[in-house]
């Protein structure tokens, strides 16, 4: 029998996809463009056969395949993997969907055989640290496993502390909602984890990392991170507690270029639609921001609360990457 947590896997690994090629054709659109072009609901439906995804989707299985290979998760197991598959994503014909710079970069310096807290981009916080971190919250890993897996696969691209800091609350709450927690409560447990880890920093995962920073000291450097991702969190309260005027969310949470954003926006849409998944994945793409990532990450929380029972039956055979999202679902069954 497939778990109820195997589903809720599922469904998170799916959501992220459909999300992704929801968002794709509204990225780099005003709300009025992205109204003219699909109409005031947004848009609804998958586009194409397959309906083509980004590199958000392509970095997520990346970082899922990493892991399903990993012979433990440690981080010099793990390291390696994700070097691999990033390296192979940077090369492969497919990466043709408009990918970040900030990940090209820290590609080209890994290619190099350098340390990657050396190839890393050390002042970057851009939404590819967490649109890729789904499967690291999917595992059935301890808390402290599954930051240090959430922060390292960050940094290997974005090493900057709110991009460690936001991808680890990333993956949280994916556990959160796969473990049962109702959506409207994660922005208390998230502040929470804030607060708990304001100066932990993970040695073991990141070495030295924090020296390529004016840090004083590693704590501060990662308080850094927890501190701005505590200010998104804060806005995205304030932004439940008015009234829904069913307009664009990056207006009160921001457009998800950077980490907590991406998050905190993301996290707007699947709370504000947490009974309609379709809806959610709607309101992340039919944004002035970030679509396809605020939308992906928006389909991965939605898709841990509710399981593929959330989405159309016939989208599963239509999404790009199909095979390598069915496989990986059984790795965690």
């Amino acid at each position: 029998m497939i778990s109820p947590a195997s589903r809720r896997a599922a469904g998170s690994l799916f959501g992220l996809a459909y999300g992704d090629a929801l968002g794709k054709p509204t990225e780099f659109l005003t709300v009025a463009e992205i109204d003219r072009r699909f109409g005031p609901s947004g848009p609804r439906e998958l586009v194409g056969d397959p309906a083509l995804v980004t590199d958000d989707t392509q970095m997520a299985l990346a970082v899922a395949w990493a892991l399903r290979d990993a012979p433990t998760y440690t981080a010099e197991a793990v390291e390696p993997l994700l070097r691999r598959r990033f390296l192979d994503w940077a090369a492969s014909p497919d990466n043709n969907r408009a990918p970040g710079m900030t990940c090209l970069r820290a590609c080209a310096e890994l290619s190099r055989g350098l340390p990657w807290q050396q190839a890393t981009e050390a002042g970057s916080k851009g939404c590819g640290a967490n649109m890729r971190v789904t499967p690291v919250g999917l595992l059935d890993v301890d808390l402290d496993v599954l930051a240090g897996l959430a922060q390292l696969q960050a940094g290997l691209t974005h090493g900057h502390p709110t991009g460690l800091a936001a991808s680890e609350l990333t993956a949280y709450a994916v556990r959160l909602l796969v473990d049962g927690a109702a959506p409207a409560d994660l922005p208390g447990l998230l502040a929470v984890r804030c607060q708990q880890q304001h100066g932990v920093y993970r040695a073991d995962w990141l070495g030295e990392l924090w020296r390529r920073t004016d840090a004083a000291t590693p704590e501060e450097f990662i308080a850094l991170g927890w501190h701005e991702c505590r200010r998104a969190l804060a806005r995205l309260d304030a932004a439940l507690a008015a009234p829904d005027d069913g307009g664009d969310p990056c207006r009160l949470t921001g457009e998800g270029w950077i980490a907590e954003e991406a998050l905190v926006t993301a996290l707007y849409c699947a709370i504000r639609h947490a009974d309609s998944p379709v809806d959610a994945l709607v309101r992340g793409a039919r944004t002035a921001g970030d679509s396809d990532s605020i939308a992906a990450l928006a389909g991965a929380f939605v898709g841990a609360a509710h399981g593929m029972s959330g989405w159309p039956t016939e989208w599963a055979g239509r999404i790009e990457y199909a095979d390598q999202l069915a496989a990986l679902v059984e790795a965690y069954a």
